[in-house]
C-alpha cells in the first residue's frame, strides 16, 4: 500500500532537476513524483496545461501525452499473450502470426527482436526496407511496435487496450489513463518546437496501438509500482507475477553489442555497464525506465524500493538541448537523493543511541 508523507526535502534536489528542465524544453507544464518505501516523498505540479491565457493549472488529475512510455503497456499486452498461451516464444518468426508480411524482407526477424529495437527494419515512405541483420544492432523504429500490436489482436482476439483495461486499469480503478480520440480539459496541450512540427501525429484509435495515450503523473507512477512489486498490490496478486518478471528482464539478444542499450520488453533495463545505456550512471543493476518524445521519463530501481517519474507537455528537444543526458541525469540525481537519504537515517540512529 502507498502511503502519503510530508514531502522530505533529501528530495528537493529531483525537483530542481525537473525546474531546471522546464525553463529548458518548450512547454508550459510539468511534474514529479517519487514513490519511496511505499511512500510518496515528493509529488509536485508545475506550471499550466496549454500556453491558453485561461488554461488550467497542472495538479493531480491533469493528464500528459506520454509518448513512447506507451510502449510499456504493449509489452505488458505481449506478455499477457504469451503467458497465457497465445503466444508460443518470443522466439518464434514474425511471419508465422502475421503472414501477409513479405517473407524475404522480414525472414529470421524473431517477436524478440521487436521487442528489443533489433529487428532491423524501417519505413522509407510506404516501402519497408533493412537496416541490418536481426539482432545484429540496435534502432528505434515504430514499424516493430505496429507489428507487435498487430501480433497481440490477432492471437487474443483483444487489443492492447483491451488487455490492459481488463487486467490493471479495471482492477485497481485508474480513471486517468487511456488511450484518446478526443480532448479533454484534463488533457494537456501538447506543445510543439515550431508549428507543423513533422514529427508531431495523433490518431483517433482507441486500440492502444496508436501515439495518442495519455496518463497523469500519479498514475504513471502507480504503474512503475505495480511493476515494482511485481503485479501484487495491497496483499492481492492482480496479474501473475511472471507475466512482470517476463516484460522487465533482460531480453536483448546475446548477439548485440555490450555497449548499446539494453531492453526487456520495450524497457529499458540495466543491465551490466553500456555506453549506449539510457539510464543513469549512479542508477543501480536491475533497475529499468521507459521514456518518451514529450520528455516524461519513469524510473523504477527495485534495489532502493523506489519509483520516480517525472512529466512534461514539451514535444522532442530544442536547439542546444541533450534530451537523452537529461534523462540520465535525472537517475543519477535521484540516487543521490537516495544515498542522502540513508547518511541523513545513519545519522539518526547515532544520535538517538547516544
Amino acid at each position: 500500500m502507498i502511503h502519503h508523507k510530508n514531502i522530505d526535502p533529501s528530495y528537493k534536489p529531483i525537483l530542481d532537476h525537473v525546474h531546471n528542465t522546464f525553463k529548458t524544453v518548450i512547454c508550459t507544464g510539468a511534474s514529479t513524483l517519487v514513490i519511496h518505501k511505499d511512500s510518496i516523498v515528493l509529488e509536485q505540479y508545475i506550471g499550466k496545461q496549454s500556453a491558453a491565457k485561461d488554461a488550467r493549472n497542472v495538479q493531480a488529475d491533469t493528464q500528459f501525452h506520454v509518448a513512447s512510455v506507451r510502449k510499456s503497456y504493449i509489452g505488458f499486452a505481449v506478455s499477457y499473450a504469451l503467458y497465457y498461451g497465445y503466444i508460443r516464444s518470443i522466439d518464434d518468426l514474425v511471419v508465422s502470426y502475421l503472414p501477409e508480411l513479405n517473407e524475404t524482407l522480414w525472414k529470421e526477424t524473431t517477436i524478440r527482436h521487436l521487442l528489443t529495437h533489433t529487428h532491423g527494419l524501417k519505413k522509407e515512405g510506404n516501402k519497408t526496407v533493412r537496416e541490418f541483420t536481426p539482432g545484429s544492432n540496435w534502432s528505434y523504429k515504430q514499424i516493430g511496435i505496429e507489428a507487435l500490436t498487430q501480433i497481440v489482436k490477432r492471437t487474443t482476439s483483444k487489443t492492447v487496450s483491451d488487455i490492459v483495461h481488463e487486467t490493471f486499469f479495471i482492477p485497481l480503478g485508474f480513471t486517468e489513463s487511456n488511450w484518446y480520440s478526443e480532448k479533454h480539459e484534463r488533457l494537456v496541450d501538447v506543445i510543439l518546437r515550431y508549428e507543423g512540427d513533422e514529427d508531431w501525429s495523433t490518431s483517433e484509435s482507441t486500440e492502444g496501438d496508436k501515439m495518442n495515450m495519455y496518463v497523469s503523473t500519479r498514475e504513471l507512477a502507480y504503474w512503475g509500482y505495480f511493476h515494482l512489486r511485481k503485479g501484487n498490490i495491497n496483499g492481492k496478486q492482480i496479474v501473475p507475477r511472471e507475466m512482470i518478471e517476463l516484460v522487465t528482464a533482460l531480453q536483448s539478444p546475446p548477439t548485440l553489442h555490450k555497449d548499446l542499450p539494453q531492453n526487456g520488453f520495450l524497457w529499458f533495463v540495466k543491465d551490466e555497464p553500456a555506453k549506449k545505456t539510457e539510464i543513469g550512471h549512479l542508477v543501480p543493476k536491475g533497475s529499468y525506465q521507459i521514456l518518451g518524445f514529450t520528455n516524461v521519463t519513469l524510473l523504477v530501481v527495485p534495489e532502493e524500493d523506489l519509483v520516480a517519474v517525472r512529466m512534461f507537455n514539451s514535444f522532442g528537444s530544442p536547439e542546444g538541448y541533450d534530451y537523452l543526458e537529461d534523462v540520465r541525469s535525472f537517475g543519477d540525481e535521484v540516487m543521490r537523493c537516495v544515498a542522502e537519504t540513508k547518511v541523513e537515517s545513519n545519522v539518526q540512529f547515532e544520535q538517538s543511541t547516544i
